[in-house]
């Protein structure tokens, strides 16, 4: 795999993160900041390592299975690890600028 096809697959996978929402909370998991790090081997196998907004998120199998059965589906992925990590924490500054303006962390 190219470099310029790794990045492609890239941003096919964010955009595809950027559907996977918390039934909880009107914003996508890339933007609310869950995401840690996406690692696209060469061979298509896709690693992520993301978090929850808490530890005892109800809809965390909703969450985790939705983003799988995504990713899944994006051309040039060939399998799928999501790591759930609590570390570092996360907390609202994680947020994008969207994510905060939509849900009226900014004035």
């Amino acid at each position: 795999m190219t470099p310029e096809e790794k990045l492609a697959i890239e941003e096919r996978v964010i955009t595809m993160l950027k559907t996977v929402y918390d039934p909880e909370i009107p914003v996508d998991i890339y933007n609310l900041g869950l995401i840690y790090k996406i690692d696209l081997a060469d061979d298509g196998a896709l690693n992520v390592d993301m978090t929850l907004t808490a530890p005892s998120c109800p809809a965390a199998d909703f969450i985790v299975e939705d983003a799988r059965i995504k990713l899944e589906s994006v051309e040039g992925v060939k399998s799928v690890n999501i790591n759930i990590v609590f570390e570092p924490e996360w907390n609202k500054d994680m947020m994008s600028e969207e994510a905060k303006l939509d849900l009226g962390f900014l004035d």
